[in-house]
């Protein structure tokens, strides 16, 4: 007994030491949002506590970066990611009830292509298909940067497992009642179902927030710029606020942590489902 609480208060220490690892850039990102661009590197050599905790606190850099425009951009990626998660959850939810419940011809083939699609990475299309866009018409418009997102081939998989986690009585006794394809999916499925849509919106929320590379291919309006953009372009040819940059990258941050902290739990359950059925 004595060796096993000793070895398990070894790993909550080693525990708590990478976590701390893992935390400091976070400390550094949030104390350089408080303190002036001058002080920012001025800490770091040599190191010291300064570089967690600022001499002096100050807001000029929040409040440079409202004044910059970034709270537009902010709201970009927000409407962007919002409009994608309520959307593909749709999507996904009804091509995953399809794959997992409805029997037709080719519905292996199907999915398999679907794994394939998030196996391959969005960068290696990206430019082909922003030019599909382009002929398309689709460039500088908020379409462009949703539409790309909405099928999300991880999103369908994920909720894929769930589905065939529900017992099929289920749904024969739901038909026995005369219920249709339609009514089974929406009064059977998608209630017993709230980690796997929670876990999904998260994947597609995410890759909308993070997105960087596609809306610069299909957008070169500034009203029209991503939190990500934003970001990019406040590094100037000779001079860079980078006081400005750590706020919006904090603030930029912040928004998918306070999310994922608070749905941890289902994001959990829901990636750790993904492997328990076949």
């Amino acid at each position: 007994m004595i060796i096993r609480r000793v070895g398990r208060g070894l790993l909550t220490v080693v525990a708590i030491l990478v976590s701390l690892l893992f935390l400091l850039p976070v400390l550094w990102l949030v104390a350089s949002t408080f303190r002036s661009s001058t002080e920012t590197f001025a800490s770091s050599s040599p190191l010291n506590w300064n570089v967690l905790w600022p001499k002096e606190f100050t807001l000029v850099n929040l409040e440079s970066a409202v004044n910059s425009g970034f709270m537009t951009a902010l709201s970009n990626s927000l409407l962007v990611a919002v409009v994608t998660v309520i959307v593909g959850l749709g999507i996904s939810a009804a091509a995953a009830f399809a794959l997992a419940v409805i029997p037709f011809r080719g519905r292996t083939v199907t999915f398999s292509i679907v794994v394939l699609s998030f196996l391959v990475p969005f960068e290696a299309i990206a430019i082909p298909l922003s030019r599909s866009f382009s002929d398309w018409g689709l460039t500088n418009t908020l379409i462009a940067l949703i539409l790309p997102g909405l099928g999300n081939g991880l999103a369908v998989f994920t909720m894929r497992q769930f589905f065939l986690g529900v017992p099929h009585s289920l749904s024969e006794a739901a038909h026995l009642d005369g219920a249709n394809w339609f009514r089974v999916f929406w009064s059977v499925y998608l209630p017993l179902t709230r980690p796997a849509l929670i876990g999904a919106g998260l994947i597609l929320f995410l890759f909308q927030w993070q997105a960087y590379l596609w809306p610069i291919l299909v957008t070169s309006r500034q009203e029209l710029d991503l939190a990500p953009v934003a970001i990019a372009k406040a590094f100037g040819a000779f001079t860079t606020d980078y006081g400005r940059v750590f706020a919006e990258t904090a603030i930029l941050a912040i928004i998918p942590a306070i999310v994922l902290l608070a749905l941890q739990r289902y994001f959990v359950t829901s990636v750790a489902s993904t492997g328990s059925k076949e």
